[in-house]
């Protein structure tokens, strides 16, 4: 059968029959169609689709970005319960979401057209009748007319109309990469909240210790003076004091409430659209994971100035959806240091307390008050001890944070992609001759230069974005400092008051100290480095105005826009 099928080869002479006849058997021996045998063996492709168009009597057709199914005329009895139908029917895009592109990529068919009972779909062999029956079951129409087209075509002509590019999965689709960069803006958003729950929790720790000072004056009074005509300064300054740190306390607790939440995002490694950003578990906690290497992606990418339109519109997807990742996970970094800078100020509202209890003690002499010192103390010792709980995985993450920044700015970027000989060579004759077709019309070189303009925007988001992260571990480290000087002036107005008398307490004021200093310099080792980051950024300094180029005019005359970071504002 094969050999009637490319009669028509021989008619003309450009195959002999022994030719032919080898080539079927090393396409059988090797598990490739006779027609990919037939085209390595030089036969024209117009021939070869002529010889199957002869063969079965239908019309064929070849790759091309405009073969996409048409609107159907009647679609109601394919029952997509989600969709409001109008007179005009279906677009095409919900024609190949509801079918399986791997299934329709192995069997080798795609839909056309689709009406109440007849449709019409592209094949590779019209001649299979299991092949045929799966059709109509699937488009529940009663008879199908076929066109004729290779299967590397019709594999291509899939992928185009699930908006991937060649061999891509289906998730690699700019409506599947949208859909996961919708569901990182939502964490981000969520952790955004978060943020603004913690620095709500810290300016009430702030208004506590307020309250606390408060407190402390009056109680301080009361005890030496007693009862007289400071009394009512006394109950004042008290009443106060309990006001504010019971109205900080209202601000904190619902904060550690957010705060204590678990905070976990681990990002994947970009690799430029080599493998695609997926997502799966849809809902509170969806778990985004990476495809394996796509064969030929490297490859493809590479050619960048050979690609259509649409497919660097595809490839400009899936850039996107990587910035969006990274935003994500410094996101989830700043987070995991914002709840650190809530722990240390927990922890300096504890040093207070802890302060305040051991001057009182020592202060006075044993009697109903030591109970009410002992409590402060115990009180300020666990709300010490969890601040550094919450302390330490934010340490660690901005550790993470800061290694990752810096690394990045020396991995290659965006523009090395898109823009790669002007970068590498720029002297040299290089000229970047787009693959324009007199079919095109010129809109679909502005979608695709709106696309490339929102890659480059979400860049420079990443950029800023790697500032704030680097801001954050700045922020972090000044808090660690003043936490530290907090712990050492506790250490150092108890031993300057009640001098050296006693060992143990002079050991345990040396101890407080010590371990003030060493955090004051662990905060400084935080801080500076992230300052020197800090200050080659431009986004710190003055204003800044970003240009859209008009992309309906010509690329010579669109204005030039230069940052400077030599002044300061």
């Amino acid at each position: 059968m094969l050999n009637y099928k490319f009669e028509r080869l021989i008619r003309r002479g450009i195959l002999s029959e022994s030719q032919l006849d080898e080539c079927i058997r090393e396409a059988v021996a090797s598990g490739t169609s006779p027609e990919e045998c037939l085209i390595e063996k030089g036969v024209p492709k117009h021939e070869i689709l002529f010889c199957l168009s002869e063969f079965y009597a239908c019309p064929f057709v070849e790759y091309d970005e405009t073969v996409i199914p048409s609107r159907m005329a009647f679609t109601r009895h394919l029952d997509f319960p989600f969709i409001e139908y109008d007179e005009s029917g279906l677009s095409s895009y919900f024609i190949t979401m509801r079918l399986d592109m791997e299934d329709l990529k192995r069997k080798l068919w795609f839909p056309l057209y689709v009406g109440e009972k007849r449709a019409e779909a592209i094949v590779y062999d019209p001649s299979d009748a299991g092949l045929i029956q799966d059709i109509k079951d699937t488009l529940r129409v009663e008879k199908v007319n076929f066109i004729i087209a290779l299967p590397s075509d019709i594999v291509r002509i899939i992928e185009h109309n699930f908006d991937v590019n060649p061999r891509f999965p289906a998730s690699a689709g700019r409506t599947p990469l949208a859909k996961v960069r919708t569901f990182l803006a939502d964490r981000r958003s969520l952790m955004a909240c978060t943020r603004t729950a913690l620095a709500k929790g810290r300016t009430g720790l702030a208004f506590l210790r307020t309250g606390i000072a408060f407190i402390a004056m009056a109680i301080v009074l009361f005890r030496i003076l007693g009862i007289g005509l400071l009394t009512v300064f006394e109950a004042a300054l008290l009443i106060s004091g309990v006001i504010m740190a019971v109205d900080g306390l209202r601000w904190y607790i619902p904060a550690r409430k957010t705060g204590g939440k678990v905070c976990d995002f681990t990002g994947t490694e970009p690799t430029w659209g080599t493998t695609t950003l997926e997502m799966s578990d849809p809902g509170d906690n969806p778990v985004f994971t990476r495809t394996g290497y796509i064969e030929g992606a490297a490859a493809l990418r590479s050619d960048w100035t050979n690609l259509s339109p649409v497919m660097r519109r595809r490839f400009l997807a899936s850039d996107r959806t990587d910035f969006a990742e990274e935003r994500t996970m410094l996101a989830c970094y700043r987070t995991r240091m914002a709840r650190a800078r809530t722990g240390l100020a927990f922890t300096r509202t504890g040093v207070a307390f802890t302060g305040f209890g051991i001057a009182l003690l020592r202060q006075f002499r044993p009697g109903p008050w030591t109970f009410f010192d002992a409590a402060l103390i115990m009180t300020g010792i666990a709300m010490a001890a969890e601040g550094f709980y919450w302390y330490i995985p934010g340490r660690r993450a901005g550790s993470v944070s800061f290694d990752l920044v810096r690394k990045t700015q020396t991995k290659r970027s965006i523009w090395d992609f898109v823009f790669p000989p002007a970068l590498r060579y720029p002297d040299s004759d290089y000229k970047c001759v787009p693959p324009v077709r007199p079919s095109h019309a010129p809109g679909i070189w502005a979608t695709t230069g709106l696309a490339l303009e929102r890659t480059m925007l979400a860049d420079r988001r990443n950029v800023m974005a790697r500032l704030r992260t680097v801001m954050a571990r700045s922020r972090t480290g000044l808090a660690i400092v003043r936490t530290g000087v907090g712990v050492a002036a506790v250490g150092l107005e108890l031993l300057v008051y009640f001098g050296m008398s006693n060992n143990a307490w002079t050991i345990f004021n040396m101890l407080l100290i010590t371990v003030g200093l060493a955090l004051v310099a662990d905060g400084s080792y935080w801080h500076f480095p992230a300052e020197k980051i800090r200050n080659q950024y431009p986004y710190c300094y003055g204003e800044m105005e970003l240009i859209i180029p008009d992309y309906g005019l010509p690329a010579r005359s669109w204005s030039k826009v230069v940052f400077n970071n030599d002044e300061r504002g």
